[in-house]
């Protein structure tokens, strides 16, 4: 997972839907905790990806 900081303008959903993989910074921006999301978080996962206003979340597969 990660974050495009441009996109991004703070409403939280991300870190609101899944707090273990997503947090914020000083300013309220999300940003990625954990960015190889473990099968028992994501559905989590998904839920904050589906409810970003700015689709600013991205899945990176190594």
């Amino acid at each position: 997972m990660q974050i495009d900081p441009d996109r991004c303008t703070g409403h939280g959903r991300c870190y609101s839907l899944a707090p273990d993989v997503f947090d914020s910074d000083d300013s309220g921006y999300g940003f990625v905790r954990m960015p190889e999301v473990p099968e028992s978080l994501r559905e989590h996962a998904m839920l904050a990806v589906q409810n970003c206003p700015e689709q600013a979340i991205s899945i990176v597969d190594d």
